[in-house]
């Protein structure tokens, strides 16, 4: 491509956007709404996510490093041996092994956190629907039909 093209190219981009940025948004009848209802997260809900987590640390746990010592060996000998893919080998083990790590501790505390979170909310249910019914009753007093 010769210089003269490239600068041709050039200045249809800036032409096209020159209008500046658009930003997209919802149509003004208000189409697109989104779909009535609370979020919901019960214990079955959080005590099926922390059994998961749970389930992948231990598998994790008891088999995430089954082939650190072959792979270890293998590298230590590829090294002694004067094979560059020995170093890189030994490379790959420790960030291997430094990812596990991290996944494994994203694993306890989601599964620790869970945990926690279903002790310290039980009974909440019953806190958070009676707050609701006393809402009901005092917006009721505000209802223009209260003093009819």
């Amino acid at each position: 491509m010769v210089w003269e093209e490239w600068e041709q190219l050039k200045r249809e981009v800036a032409e096209r956007s020159a209008t500046g940025m658009q930003l997209n948004q919802l149509p003004a009848d208000g189409g697109g709404a989104a779909p009535a209802g609370d979020l919901v997260a019960n214990q079955q809900d959080l005590a099926s996510i922390g059994d998961k987590a749970f389930d992948l640390w231990e598998s994790l746990g008891n088999h995430g490093r089954d082939a650190w010592s072959s792979s270890q060996s293998a590298a230590t000998d590829l090294k002694s041996q004067g094979f560059s893919l020995g170093g890189g080998l030994h490379h790959v083990q420790e960030r291997w092994e430094e990812q596990l790590t991290s996944l494994l501790d994203a694993c306890a505390h989601i599964s620790n956190h869970l945990d926690f979170t279903k002790k310290i909310h039980r009974g909440d249910e019953h806190y958070i629907s009676g707050m609701l019914s006393s809402i009901s009753t005092l917006d009721e007093g505000f209802s223009e039909e209260a003093g009819r």
